[in-house]
């Protein structure tokens, strides 16, 4: 029996190409990649209904996380990045190649995708599809089953694995003919179409800027990414205050013994987590931080700052800070000016 791998987010799109081949009675292993840039809700509903789903069709599933990988094309993607800083055309070559390892381990013939021409910028126009087919090595190879009567024939359709004329004609981002398709295959239980990818969010991409300029671009560091205010203080320490107790709750979590942890003394109010090189300076803005979004009525408002060279809490009496001095350190307010070498505004075939 002829087998796929098919990339299998979870996804509407996914799911009806992944049925799509199914139907014309080939095994397909499913490929869910877990990306360290997702949304954690979004992710888990993804992953959820990605498992669900496999399950219900009976069919593998492999998971597969992006980490070092990822990170590295990030700090350098062939293609440049999108509207903020999403290095879409570098992510799906990333993954096609992924796949193609598992294509291999399971002596299976081809891969599939759901993505539909034209449906998001770069990554699926025309010259963004050919791009990802040419440089994963794989061209010919790569069927995209909602698109394929727009595309040219690959090698499956010409060997006869696959019939062309059950394949579909989809363009754009209208979603209309993807859910008369699903309610024809009878598949009634996906996620509503929602982006997952952090990458994508302006304010977010700041954050992950600001790791890139200071060489700090770590998974670890990610996940605190997703935490809290995040404040630069200097090139050389840099500051997260929790929102809520939940956040102050991951951010103690998240402590190791080198960081400096900020609480208000006598009351409610933010944990910071501080990392990096501290002086008095950078030790006053902290404080007069974590004291602006502290809620005590408490005259004089004392910081308590944790450390492992502390024998015991240092108190600091911090400075008093408005709102406009406390923004200028928000990395959100920053501009981001990207430095793109040997990169492309638009992509060659």
């Amino acid at each position: 029996m002829t087998k796929a791998v098919s990339l299998f987010s979870g996804g509407l799109d996914s799911l009806l190409a992944t049925q799509i081949i199914m139907d014309q009675g080939i095994e397909v292993i499913a490929v869910n990649f877990i990306n360290p840039f997702a949304n954690n809700k979004k992710m888990k509903e993804k992953q959820y209904y990605a498992r669900t789903m496999s399950q219900k069709m009976g069919i593998e599933l492999v998971e597969i996380e992006l980490k070092e990988n990822f990170l590295d094309l990030l700090r350098n993607p062939k293609y440049d990045f999108g509207k903020n800083l999403n290095p879409c055309i570098d992510c799906k070559i990333l993954m096609i190649t992924q796949a193609h390892e598992v294509m291999k381990e399971k002596r299976a013939s081809f891969i599939v995708t759901g993505e539909v021409l034209s449906q998001r910028p770069k990554s699926q126009f025309l010259w963004g599809l050919s791009i990802i087919d040419r440089d994963s090595h794989l061209k010919g190879l790569i069927l995209r089953p909602l698109s394929a009567k727009l595309l040219q024939e690959t090698i499956p359709e010409q060997k006869g694995w696959v019939d062309r004329d059950k394949l579909y004609n989809f363009s754009g981002r209208i979603r209309g003919p993807q859910f008369a398709l699903a309610q024809k295959l009878g598949i009634n239980d996906y996620p509503a179409p929602a982006g997952g990818c952090l990458l994508t969010d302006p304010i977010f991409a700041r954050r992950v800027y600001d790791l890139l300029i200071h060489d700090e671009l770590t998974m670890e560091n990610i996940e605190l990414l997703k935490l809290g205010r995040y404040f630069r203080l200097s090139n050389q320490f840099k500051l997260l205050v929790g929102r809520n107790e939940k956040d102050n709750l991951a951010l103690l979590s998240q402590a190791k013994p080198e960081d400096y942890v900020f609480t208000p003394s006598h009351t409610k109010g933010p944990t910071g987590l501080g990392k990096g090189i501290i002086d008095f300076y950078t030790e006053q803005l902290a404080s007069g931080i974590i004291a602006y979004y502290s809620s005590s009525l408490i005259e004089p408002l004392n910081i308590k700052i944790q450390h492992q060279n502390y024998s015991s809490p240092k108190m600091v009496q911090p400075i008093t800070l408005s709102l406009n001095q406390i923004e200028k350190y928000r990395i959100e307010n920053f501009p981001i000016k990207l430095i793109r070498q040997n990169t492309q505004k638009t992509p060659q075939k």
